[in-house]
């Protein structure tokens, strides 16, 4: 739509200039959202937009690892033919708010930082990993068939580069698909590629309400059957819930199709086209927190886990410089991987444990506090006495005759006393003595 260069940080006059600026672009757009990547000066950003005191506008620091990557690529060039590489970056940061998987998948996932030792592996062996957790994800999640780029659909299952492409430039000719069978007229994709792709693809509005669902167009009959069954449309039978819950599933049961895999239509039909990621949460650093400096040991901190190794987890904190999480600091349990406990981009509390503002290290745990001992638990004695005391004797006083009670050193030497084992030590050297 427009976009212009602010410097918020270049002195008053600039700054005033930049806070006219994005509040005339907020009130001409109806903006909901203002995303700020997380590279050099981003938490001076992120004040400065904040300090705009915007109504209901949404800020959000997005992680910005691979956007340069992108913007330069031949993929934001085609995207983005008479924009510089600014620019392209900045829509990639907006996107990545908007929907993270497919402006990911744009990149190549090495780009983003898969972990420790990444260059030292087999590099072809790393990338099919890499590319078959990708279509893993884009699979589970599913794909809007009118409204995804080549690069998203060329993960889908079935599908590839090249159909993807064509399924792009017939969507741009004929306008939009309006149900699912419209792809066979695609050029070169033929029935095994729409089997296998079919059910990953969404279409919004569809002519057919099963078309907006992850059941796959083979099972269409079946799901038109129960609602027969019923005496209701495929429609009412997706908004009801008494409906579904009529449904005797044991007796749609056959060689073909088992319980599974109707106990997956019904968990579709309840809610049609969901999004099985988790619901976004906004996420903001400690307010005041924008330098190594400013931490102090005993900070706790909201932070975003940036990387997993064998000796621990970086977090980010806000400060422009991870902290380390050491293995021994990640739980009050034993950890011996790290990522028993932890994973990339999860969301984690920290306390500050060590500051080395001159080497820019960090240390951090994860450890929670112990939980205060009662009372009675403080004022119980530690150690246990040697024998019970009674009328200021020991019951070996009280056994042993007048002479032997004048000489302690016969005492110690008859039995061993009871006690812990600070107290059995000392009984021990006494024997020897």
């Amino acid at each position: 739509l427009e976009n212009t260069a602010i410097y918020p940080h270049n002195g008053n006059r600039a700054a005033q200039d930049s806070a006219t600026i994005v509040k005339n672009l907020v009130a001409k757009y109806a903006v909901e959202a203002i995303a700020i990547g997380n590279g050099t000066a981003g938490r001076e950003t992120e004040a400065f937009i904040r300090g705009l005191a915007l109504p209901e506008i949404l800020i959000v620091m997005v992680n910005e690892n691979g956007a340069s990557v992108y913007s330069a690529s031949e993929v934001a060039r085609e995207e983005f033919p008479s924009h510089d590489i600014t620019v392209r970056g900045a829509v990639s940061i907006g996107r990545r708010l908007m929907d993270p998987l497919a402006e990911l998948v744009k990149i190549d996932p090495k780009s983003i930082g898969v972990g420790q030792y990444q260059h030292d592996v087999d590099q072809n062996k790393l990338q099919a990993s890499l590319d078959d957790t990708v279509m893993s994800c884009v699979n589970a999640v599913g794909v809007e068939l009118n409204t995804a780029s080549k690069q998203i659909l060329a993960y889908v299952s079935g599908l590839g580069p090249q159909l993807a492409q064509n399924i792009v430039a017939y969507r741009n000719e004929h306008g939009a698909f309006k149900n699912r069978q419209s792809l066979m007229k695609v050029p070169r994709l033929g029935d095994k590629a729409f089997e296998q792709a079919a059910g990953f693809l969404r279409i919004r509005n569809a002519e057919h309400v099963l078309d907006t669902s992850a059941v796959h167009p083979e099972r269409y009959a079946l799901v038109n059957k129960m609602a027969r069954d019923l005496n209701c449309s495929v429609a009412q039978l997706m908004k009801d819930d008494d409906l579904r819950k009529k449904i005797n599933l044991q007796q749609y049961v056959s060689e073909e199709i088992g319980l599974p895999t109707l106990n997956d239509i019904m968990s579709e039909l309840s809610k049609p086209g969901r999004d099985p990621r988790e619901q976004f949460e906004v996420f903001s650093f400690t307010e005041g927190v924008n330098a190594i400096a400013d931490l102090k040991v005993g900070m706790k901190l909201p932070g975003i886990v940036t990387n997993i190794t064998n000796f621990g987890a970086f977090v980010d904190i806000g400060v422009h410089q991870d902290g380390l999480v050491h293995t021994s600091q990640l739980s009050n349990k034993f950890v011996s991987n790290a990522n028993e406990v932890v994973k990339v981009h999860q969301k984690v509390e920290v306390t500050v444990v060590e500051v080395d503002v001159t080497r820019k290290r960090i240390s951090l745990s994860m450890k929670t506090e112990q939980a205060p001992k009662s009372k009675q638990e403080q004022r119980r004695p530690n150690v246990k006495p040697a024998a019970q005391v009674r009328g200021g004797k020991s019951e070996e006083q009280h056994r042993k005759p007048a002479k032997q009670q004048q000489n302690p050193k016969s005492v110690q030497k008859g039995k061993v006393a009871d006690g812990d084992l600070q107290v059995k030590l000392e009984a021990l050297k006494n024997l020897f003595k």
